[in-house]
């Protein structure tokens, strides 16, 4: 029977160089990211808890309080983060140093790959064998994730946010590209069967070491624009549940508005057309935590 080998265990010259190019492409992923203060992922496991509006918004706010900003949509399949930073329709250029973001609102660089489609309603295609295509599936996300990390011409970057799709399959791989990720921010609603979902995701974080993790608990209650009534949206207490039961902080608290989701939708994030607000203050508070949580090299960046 033949035994089917990784590249890491692989230690003599195959003739296919497979080794040398995973071990290049490591190198050069690792000295793009030197430029990067701190990575931020922002995951759930889970669907429908509004993570993506959670990273656009804290992209645009920590973007305002001074800081240079990148994204990563690293949903590949149903990316959303060009049009919630309003740069759906832009041409990226390809520079000397690499592809060049595209420029979304309040000057955050953003990478999509709603961005390399040439329709709104275009699916993702990939070029594989017309049979066991799931054998090459993952292979291909794997690579094309790595492209936006470390073929992307950021630049010197204060925060680099990566949104990662749902599942915990998707945090791990960002986790092998990224071993040493210093901030993970774990998206949640107050409902039971969010604070199930997200806690084996927060679990695998955890395992993983990374040394800063939050929870943010999103759309937590309607606050009355005419009266300031605060009005629960879900039943129950399950992120104060997912927090002490893992132990670990909430480090924000979303509330729910119809605003944000309607301006997000459409490229112009609420925390910057209403900066006095409930949910601007919420993201204010939290881009506050994400800052003083910085990873230590960041102050060694040039």
């Amino acid at each position: 029977m033949r035994k089917f080998r990784t590249y890491n265990q692989v230690d003599h010259d195959t003739g296919s160089e497979l080794l040398e190019q995973v071990l290049d492409q490591r190198a050069r992923l690792s000295q793009r990211l030197s430029s990067v203060g701190t990575i931020v992922a922002i995951a759930s496991g889970k669907g429908g808890v509004g993570k993506s509006a959670v990273t656009a918004n804290l992209a645009v706010t920590l973007a305002s309080r001074g800081h240079a900003v990148g994204v990563v949509d690293a949903d590949l399949n149903g990316p959303s983060l060009a049009r919630m930073l309003g740069v759906t329709g832009q041409s990226l250029e390809d520079g000397e140093d690499g592809v060049v973001p595209a420029a979304g609102a309040a000057g955050v660089s953003v990478i999509s790959m709603e961005l390399f489609q040439e329709g709104a309603d275009a699916p993702l295609r990939w070029k594989e064998p017309s049979s066991d295509t799931f054998l090459w599936q993952s292979s291909m996300e794997t690579t094309a994730l790595r492209e936006f990390l470390g073929d992307v011409a950021w630049g010197v970057l204060d925060f680099l946010l990566v949104d990662v799709p749902p599942g915990t399959d998707k945090i791990r791989r960002l986790l092998e590209l990224v071993p040493n990720l210093p901030v993970a921010l774990m998206v949640a609603t107050p409902s039971e069967m969010s604070r199930a979902v997200v806690a084996r995701s927060l679990r695998m974080v955890r395992e993983a070491e990374v040394p800063e993790v939050g929870i943010v608990a999103n759309m937590t209650e309607y606050v009355c624009p005419a009266c300031g009534h605060e009005e629960p949206i879900f039943t129950g207490n399950g992120v104060e549940r997912l927090s002490s039961e893992s132990g670990v902080s909430i480090w924000g608290r979303i509330p729910f508005d119809p605003h944000l989701a309607v301006s997000t939708d459409r490229g112009a994030p609420w925390v910057l057309e209403d900066p006095n607000g409930p949910a601007a203050q919420a993201f204010d508070a939290l881009a506050e935590r994400v800052e003083g949580a910085r990873n230590p090299r960041a102050e060694r960046v040039p």
